[in-house]
């Protein structure tokens, strides 16, 4: 059993992608694996329950996150943002896989499916996320009065 109140992912700026809703978003998301890591009981009638509740919320925020993301990058002609997308449909695709097992009765692994979630969200975060900052921000200081749907102000530069 976890320690209550304990973190398995702990915010750094090492994290940050340089662009506030973005990084918010990201936050929130390590919120919900915290807050999973901190649910894991270990007996599967307790992590069922559990499961069933919380899946529906990450998929909600992960979907308003990709599609943020998404957004902004095609708004910014990113030249990788196939590549970026077609990451974010496997993450999907994998979620969606795990919650097919869960209604069609398959025991779920709270623990494992959390640290998937951990181990997706910092490698996605800190490494691929990070690909389009520097990007961004070469646009945002080059087209400072564009109209861009991302601002100077967005952007850490």
């Amino acid at each position: 059993m976890m320690n209550k109140n304990s973190n398995l992912i702990t915010w750094s700026s090492t994290y940050s992608v340089g662009i506030k809703s973005i990084d918010d978003q990201h936050k929130e998301l390590i919120n919900l694996v915290n807050d999973m890591y901190n649910h894991i009981p270990g007996d599967e009638k307790t992590e069922r329950a559990y499961f069933k509740n919380v899946i529906h919320q990450i998929v909600e925020y992960v979907k308003t996150l990709f599609a943020t993301e998404e957004k902004i990058l095609l708004a910014s002609k990113f030249p990788g943002y196939a590549e970026h997308k077609k990451a974010h449909d496997l993450f999907i695709l994998t979620v969606i896989e795990n919650i097919r097992d869960y209604e069609d009765g398959k025991k779920i692994n709270l623990a494992s499916f959390t640290y998937f979630l951990k181990d997706w969200i910092l490698t996605h975060i800190a490494i691929t996320d990070k690909q389009y900052f520097d990007y961004l921000k070469r646009i945002v200081i080059r087209k400072a009065n564009s109209k861009s749907s991302f601002t100077r102000e967005d952007i850490a530069c």
